[in-house]
């Protein structure tokens, strides 16, 4: 074989080796990039480089982030030199008006314990003030000066003085363990703490101790608590 002849034979051989290597794709895929297989999103592959998808359209000029076929190679790493795109900020979600307080419904009162007694009117007169259990935790017994103040059932004095200074004379008279019965704005005072009384009798003398006008301000309690006296006062 002439020189010529192997010269070209040797000539054709390299063109067609290098014709074969540019017309194959890269058997391995290079640092930075990954080949689709069947069933990836750009999600996965996002998570799985520990990357952004936002990154991975813009590393590589995706139109549709929806559409990406297997066999395609994807850069999942930035270009030199390349910083990765800042991360979207999230959009502030709008803050939900805190939830207003229900208007609560008006507390009612608790209920008042009822009497279990039985009562005699303490001094005779008009009926200068009601109870509301407020303001007035009793009625007002309008009357002379010196009239009598009867004890309106039987007990025991458990107090008397002027230790109230809005009540001026006062008496307490203890009933049983549950009920007692409060006499303020007394003239005068005729029994003492610690006496027993019969309901009837004559326990003070009306007047203004503490008070504007001459009356008797006449109170039934209840384990502490403050009742109506009128339906337990006898007609």
């Amino acid at each position: 074989m002439s020189l010529s002849v192997r010269l070209v034979s040797s000539s054709l051989s390299l063109l067609l080796v290098a014709c074969a290597s540019t017309s194959q794709p890269a058997a391995v895929e290079s640092a930075g990039f990954y080949r689709v297989k069947p069933g990836d999103t750009l999600f996965r592959i996002a998570q799985s480089h520990r990357v952004s998808v936002a990154n991975l359209v813009r590393w590589n000029g995706l139109k549709d982030p929806s559409s990406i076929n297997a066999g395609q190679l994807l850069r999942v790493s930035p270009p030199t030199g390349a910083a990765p795109a800042p991360a979207k900020p999230k959009r502030p979600q709008p803050s939900r008006p805190a939830a207003k307080p229900s208007a609560s419904e008006p507390s009612k009162p608790a209920a008042r314990p009822a009497a279990n007694i039985k009562l005699v009117w303490p001094a005779k007169g008009p009926i200068i003030a009601k109870f509301n259990g407020q303001g007035s935790k009793g009625i007002d017994i309008a009357g002379e000066a010196g009239a009598p103040v009867r004890a309106a059932a039987s007990g025991r004095v458990t107090y008397s003085g002027k230790g109230i200074r809005s009540y001026g004379n006062l008496l307490i008279i203890q009933h049983d363990n549950a009920h007692l019965t409060v006499y303020a704005h007394n003239q005068s005072l005729l029994v003492k703490e610690g006496q027993t009384v019969k309901a009837g009798d004559t326990i003070a003398t009306m007047g203004s101790s503490g008070t504007t006008r001459v009356k008797l301000h006449f109170e039934l309690r209840v384990r502490s608590s403050a009742v109506d006296p009128m339906p337990y006062l006898a007609d």
